[in-house]
């Protein structure tokens, strides 16, 4: 962001609301920033960017603040990404906050098609000078119809906790990945230092997290985290048409349609919605995003859509048992608790494996993390950022934090980038000027006493090399949690659950298969009991595969309730 860099408000007082403008040419982004600082500076905070990229950056990092948006202006003539694509994207964002195009004479049909798709509130003719009859007027209104429309912003949640500490990044990982608003404090800073005291706590705390109730909770755990900030955590009811293990791209699929089509569903998730598709921070292969979409876009598009069709969503319970009892599937959860259904859709994915690197493990959330850890963005900026993985998850990875970071270097294990990353994304990456690729190369240790302060590379001839660094990320591929399905349903020799024709043998059916027929292309080896997304043997890794086969899993859940 230009002028701006720091989009955070002025702790302890009520947030002003943010008049944001996107525009990439620097003499007109710096005049109507002028011009707006001029009329409205006293009682808003103007915040400018220079790409739509860039002021959808600085949106997300509002909206997590729970801090408010009044208006956004953008120009429509802006390269990669036009003004009409940032505001169409900016509604999901910040749905209250008023519109405007700002336009050349020439593009009044572009003004037209933005009232047309995303619901322009004004646009403005460039130059709008002077700005007491051609901009101030069109503002006022802007102001006037958001402060008159319903608050519906999520209440503050605040959380104070140290900056190098694992469980205060867990949590704000947490909080960001689940789409909750909240303001981050250090313990460091004075206001940090203050709402401690305010709660009764002391730095051996933290973290501690202060709910718009503001009864304190210290040290959460997720669930308890979950529930203070209002996520439903608990299921209405002991039995269910339908059962969704898992939130990812699969899992969310299979509730939507589920729910949609008359099915009392429940999704039930151990983190997060959206998996590790929910923490990529560009997507730009899915169908239908010609412009890409984040992960937590996505799935938060997803998770809003499951609930309108009256499914149930539950965070931090983690399953960890499958029973067959009679005509119903029952899932039992780590706690103790159980949920029953006529069906069951295990979508669970697939998990990070861990760094095989010496001392990796005790920095693991003080520089080391796994998958994006979007909420380092800002922490990254001006930094040298090592990548570990060569896939298109990795690719992501170091096109986001390219834009923060002085240096990305990306950490290939295999000779070559092509052989398992798209193909647009090797061309992307390699027009960017601070993205350096090292391949042959492999992380053998990690050091650091509060936090990372250095890695130990070794090169394919064995060399080993010593480097600074605070900030790795690590995709190193993934692997499945099924180990709490031994006994109950057929896996393969690398725990991924087997399904449909691959359950058959010589054309035999699974032993002990109850039912005359043979299995349904996404049923596991018991009955009920259906596979989607990356979990599943022989599935294809992508995201668009996953929704399909989780809406393709209800259809089967269909099928087997007609035979009941």
């Amino acid at each position: 962001m230009t002028d701006t860099p720091d989009v955070r408000g002025r702790p302890g007082r009520p947030a002003r609301p943010v008049l944001l403008t996107v525009d990439d040419d620097p003499n007109v982004s710096r005049a109507v920033a002028r011009d707006l600082r001029r009329r409205y500076g006293e009682d808003h905070r103007v915040v400018r960017a220079s790409s739509g990229e860039e002021g959808l950056a600085a949106l997300r990092e509002l909206t997590l603040r729970g801090e408010p948006v009044a208006v956004l202006l953008a120009d429509y003539r802006m390269p990669q990404m036009n003004g009409i694509e940032f505001l169409e994207q900016a509604m999901d964002l910040v749905p209250r906050a008023r519109r405007a195009l700002l336009t050349a004479y020439a593009d009044t049909d572009a003004a037209i098609q933005a009232i047309n798709l995303v619901d322009v509130d004004h646009y403005l003719l460039k130059p709008w000078d002077p700005p007491e009859e051609k901009l101030y007027p069109v503002v006022d209104a802007m102001v006037e119809t958001w402060r008159a429309s319903p608050d519906t912003a999520v209440p503050d949640v605040r959380l104070v906790g140290h900056r190098w500490s694992a469980p205060s990044f867990a949590a704000r990982d947490f909080l960001a990945r689940n789409a909750v608003p909240y303001r981050w404090f250090s313990v460091d800073e004075p206001e940090g230092q203050r709402l401690l005291a305010a709660a009764g706590a002391g730095p051996d705390d933290v973290p501690v997290v202060l709910p718009p109730d503001g009864r304190p909770v210290l040290a959460p755990t997720e669930a308890q985290l979950a529930a203070a900030v209002g996520l439903t955590v608990e299921p209405s009811t002991d039995f269910y048409d339908l059962v969704v293990v898992g939130g990812g791209p699969a899992g969310l699929g299979a509730a939507v349609y589920g729910a949609s089509e008359g099915l009392r569903t429940v999704l039930v998730e151990r983190q997060a919605t959206g998996g590790q598709a929910g923490q990529s921070s560009r997507i730009e292969n899915y169908l239908g995003f010609p412009d890409g979409v984040s992960g937590g876009q996505l799935a938060d598009r997803a998770r809003r859509q499951a609930g309108r069709f009256g499914a149930e969503v539950l965070t931090t319970r983690d399953v960890a048992a499958l029973e067959v009892r009679g005509p119903a599937r029952v899932v039992h959860f780590a706690d103790g608790g159980s949920l029953a259904a006529h069906a069951v859709v295990l979508a669970t994915g697939v998990s990070y494996r861990q760094l095989d690197a010496e001392g990796a493990g005790p920095l693991t959330g003080r520089g080391v993390y796994y998958g994006s850890a979007l909420t380092e963005a800002a922490a990254c900026a001006g930094q040298h950022v090592y990548i570990v993985g060569g896939a298109n998850s990795a690719g992501q990875s170091a096109v986001f934090f390219a834009r923060h970071a002085s240096c990305v270097t990306l950490l290939v294990r295999g000779p070559s980038l092509e052989a398992s990353m798209s193909h647009y994304l090797v061309e992307q990456l390699a027009r960017l000027p601070n993205v350096v690729v090292r391949t042959g190369t492999t992380v053998v240790a990690a050091r650091g006493t509060e936090h990372l302060e250095e890695l130990e590379l070794r090169d394919r001839t064995g060399r080993v090399d010593t480097v600074a660094a605070n900030h790795l990320f690590v995709f190193i591929g993934a692997a499945p949690r099924t180990e709490w399905l031994d006994g109950v349903l057929a896996r393969d020799e690398r725990g991924f659950v087997t399904t449909g024709p691959d359950l058959l043998v010589d054309g035999q059916r699974p032993a002990g298969w109850p039912v005359q027929r043979d299995p349904y292309f996404l049923e596991s080896s018991v009955p009920g009991v259906f596979v989607a997304g990356d979990v599943r043997a022989q599935s294809v890794k992508r995201v668009a595969s996953a929704v399909g086969e989780g809406a393709m899993a209800v259809t089967l859940v269909h099928r087997y309730l007609e035979e009941r």
